[in-house]
């Protein structure tokens, strides 16, 4: 794990890398695939295939507030050198439709691919996912929501929505626990420009039940998947609580987590690959998804 190419893969996952790497040799590309027949113009995904796919399925699920944001920028792409099937997903925004569609489409992509498997070279028993912000309250609605057909809405009706493991960095967690860590008005509990108003379609007070619906906190057994969370101690957009509150009810449940903490590490930012966390979070993909 200590060998530098594991480190260029994970500084390339990273968020705030954004310069699209050179893809490897072979690679095939499939841009704006529907995974919902005749669906909206924001449910298709991109797929990158490596010449010899080696079995694990990377899901990338963008962040940028459930409002804004692209698959383009796609993530995980240097996964591709170790064989991995890389898979880029776009959802409708909190302006084409408020919650549950987000994770609706997360889950109808997640099945599309189940389904496509064979036809892509992948296990569908190996599907792992990464997020960050929005993307990573998504992961973690995937994670906490693998046993419940609540959200499996549409196609496929008969592939899992399940994950094998997710890595979820600063996403919010627990909507009716929320406390704006700052005065920005998108991370406010109401007002016209407050994301979690737009994502709710409401105040919040007005949509506790749907708050609530919205939260990973909500759907956590013992049986979800395991979450790798990371979480910087001055995010000024999701307070580190967030994260906590999510790592303490599933280690309450019996379920694998990590949490990470990042001192004075912010929404993102170089802080969150120093000391030992490449090969930390590295192991933890491995163990899930590149092992048959």
């Amino acid at each position: 794990m200590k060998h530098p190419i594991f480190l260029l893969v994970f500084l390339t996952l990273l968020p705030w890398a954004r310069a699209e790497p050179q893809l490897p040799a072979g690679v095939k590309v499939l841009r704006d695939v529907p995974y919902v027949t005749n669906g909206h113009d924001k449910q298709k995904l991109d797929l990158y295939l490596p010449a010899v796919p080696k079995g694990p399925l990377f899901v990338s699920i963008h962040g940028g507030a459930w409002r804004a944001g692209s698959k383009s920028q796609a993530d995980g792409l240097p996964m591709l050198a170790q064989g991995y099937v890389v898979a880029s997903v776009e959802y409708r925004f909190s302006q084409d439709a408020i919650f549950p569609a987000q994770i609706e489409d997360c889950k109808a992509a997640i099945r599309w691919l189940r389904a496509h498997a064979k036809e892509y070279g992948y296990d569908p028993k190996r599907i792992g996912a990464w997020g960050g912000s929005a993307g990573g309250h998504l992961v973690a609605m995937l994670a906490t929501t693998g046993n419940t057909k609540e959200f499996d809405v549409g196609e496929n009706l008969d592939q899992s929505s399940a994950i094998q493991c997710g890595v979820d960095l600063f996403g919010p967690s627990d909507f009716p626990g929320w406390k704006a860590p700052s005065t920005e008005p998108m991370v406010q509990r109401s007002g016209n420009d407050s994301a979690l108003t737009q994502l709710l379609g409401g105040p919040m007070e007005q949509k506790m039940e749907l708050a609530r619906k919205a939260s990973p906190v909500t759907w956590v057994t013992k049986d979800a998947a395991p979450l790798f969370i990371m979480h910087g101690t001055k995010d000024p957009l999701v307070g580190l609580d967030q994260s906590q509150t999510l790592a303490d009810k599933l280690k309450a449940a019996g379920c694998e987590v990590t949490l990470d903490i990042v001192q004075d590490g912010g929404h993102g930012g170089p802080d969150f690959f120093t000391g030992d966390r490449v090969p930390r979070l590295l192991e933890f993909l491995t163990r899930h998804l590149a092992q048959p």
